[in-house]
């Protein structure tokens, strides 16, 4: 069967002009153009980024001028301020008074410790008080008689020399007129001397004798005081074998068994004053040497702060940490209990107006010197900056970043070090 010619179906197409195919030509390099400019800083920074990190996975700040308070949050808990130990003053039976738990006024009896090795020495010590008492009575009264007897001396001195000057005046008198020899007026002349000579030396030694007597009475006025002291500290010690409560609060454990024999010494029960309570935190080995007593501190109590501040700061480091205590400032707040767990917030610094960032962990893996600041391109670019002060929520930036940059605070370890990362959407 002969095949058709298909000559009927072909369709004569009328040549176009020249013009039309260069306005067509004109339009598509146009259009090729507008492409170009699109794509190309597209593929710039395709070309210049081998790294490209979703934004969905980063975590985003903004640098900000604010105040940076230092500080560092540790978990506390509330000890007594107060806590006395009471310790056993000598060796003795104890009879115990109070239970673990009671509740006690100061000046309370707590214990009574029965010494009699005590009791027998103080009795001891107040008798030889009396004896010694007696001896300087009888002291007194013998330096008084001794007084009498050497005024009696200087009396009797005295009247024997008014008498040989009197038979002095006489001997003179009858020696002028040749009534007496000259022996005899030289006789009465020596008697004189003498005389003078005896009332002199019962004069010195009255007068050297009371020194002694008054010495004597000293000496044994001070063996007395001696004494009265040591009966005085005796009976202080005895009054001591009735331990009594230092403040007002509750008894802690007691560390003796009822009617237990103790050594001098030995503790026997804690007192605890429940008016004071202190907060005892360990903070970390690293803000060791920022700490300072008199720092300001907050205490979170039921979701509220309160005022403190920071008293103690022991000297050695235990484990990695430093032990503090923390003072309520203005008053405790109600409800408190012993060993409760508290957060406290010491204050270390406050340095307003600097450029800060949130903490993040590119802090970590940055080292605290490299940051990326994320452009209006999409584009996330490496920059070199420096640190300051660090608090538990914002870090200052000193150098490398302005205010308003918007930087990666997450981790940067996806980033592998690129100078340049594209950030997807």
């Amino acid at each position: 069967m002969p095949i058709a010619e298909p000559s009927g179906q072909d369709v004569a197409i009328e040549k176009g002009s020249n013009r039309s195919r260069w306005i067509a030509g004109g339009i598509a390099a146009a259009a090729l153009m507008v492409v170009a400019a699109w794509a190309v800083p597209s593929v710039q920074r395709w070309a210049s980024s081998s790294v490209t990190v979703p934004l969905d996975r980063l975590r985003i700040a903004t640098v900000e001028v604010d105040d940076l308070v230092r500080d560092v949050s540790v978990q506390g808990r509330v000890v007594a301020a107060v806590a006395p130990t009471l310790f056993a003053p000598a060796e003795g039976v104890i009879t115990l008074q109070v239970d673990a738990g009671a509740q006690v006024t100061e000046g309370q009896v707590l214990a009574t410790l029965d010494s009699p090795e005590l009791q027998n020495r103080l009795q001891q010590e107040q008798s030889t008080l009396d004896r010694l008492s007696v001896e300087l009575e009888r002291q007194r009264i013998e330096a008084k008689q001794q007084a009498l007897d050497n005024q009696r001396q200087v009396d009797e001195a005295q009247v024997t020399l008014t008498a040989a000057q009197r038979e002095h005046r006489r001997a003179e008198s009858a020696y002028d007129i040749e009534a007496i020899s000259q022996v005899e007026y030289e006789r009465a002349r020596d008697d004189l001397e003498t005389a003078h000579l005896t009332h002199r030396h019962a004069v010195e030694d009255a007068s050297l004798d009371d020194e002694r007597l008054a010495f004597e009475l000293q000496t044994r006025d001070l063996q007395l005081d001696r004494q009265k002291l040591l009966v005085a500290d005796l009976e202080r010690q005895v009054g001591e074998l009735d331990m009594r409560s230092p403040v007002n609060g509750i008894v802690g454990n007691l560390l003796v068994d009822q009617k237990a024999n103790l050594s001098r010494n030995q503790p026997v029960m804690a007192v605890v004053d429940l008016t004071a309570f202190e907060v005892e935190a360990q903070v970390p080995e690293s803000y060791a040497d920022d700490l300072g007593i008199g720092m300001p501190a907050e205490i979170l109590v039921g979701n509220r702060p309160h005022a403190g501040v920071l008293v103690s700061v022991s000297p050695e480091v235990v484990e990695n940490q430093v032990t503090t205590r923390v003072r309520f400032d203005g008053g405790m707040p109600p409800g408190l209990r012993q060993n409760q767990r508290l957060t406290t917030r010491i204050l270390m610094e406050t340095r307003p107006g600097v450029l800060t960032l949130p903490r993040g962990q590119f802090l970590d893996t940055g080292g605290g010197r490299v940051a990326y600041v994320l452009g209006e391109d999409g584009m996330a670019r490496r920059q070199a900056i420096e640190v300051g002060a660090r608090s538990l929520a914002a870090v200052e930036i000193t150098t490398g970043l302005k205010a308003g940059d918007r930087v990666v605070v997450s981790s940067i370890d996806g980033f592998r070090g690129e100078d340049i990362v594209r950030v997807t959407d």
